[in-house]
């Protein structure tokens, strides 16, 4: 979700981590809702956290990922082809938009 700050969008944590997490990997590289909320999970670890924290994170990840999709930011692949953010299911990776 965004909100209005002085008629600038601001967005949402998990969004600019999904942003980050793309632009730092290479070239036409992919990665999936698990990557990322894996790589949320440990930035915000506490020593008494269960391994499986990623999982807390991963419908927020998926959410901001439509949402970025939707405003031609990212784009949501499957099977090798760009699918619409409104209506996908099964194995899908994300990437920066060309």
């Amino acid at each position: 979700m965004t909100e209005e700050t002085d008629n600038k969008p601001v967005d949402d944590p998990v969004a600019i981590a999904i942003l980050l997490a793309l632009d730092a990997v290479e070239g036409s590289d992919t990665l999936s809702f698990q990557d990322i909320a894996k790589q949320i999970a440990e930035a915000k670890r506490k020593p008494k956290d269960k391994p499986d924290l990623w999982r807390r994170y991963l419908v927020a990840v998926r959410q901001q990922a439509i949402h970025l999709a939707k405003s031609n930011r990212i784009e949501i692949m499957r099977k090798g082809a760009v699918a619409d953010p409104n209506d996908f299911k099964g194995i899908v990776r994300l990437r920066l938009a060309k």
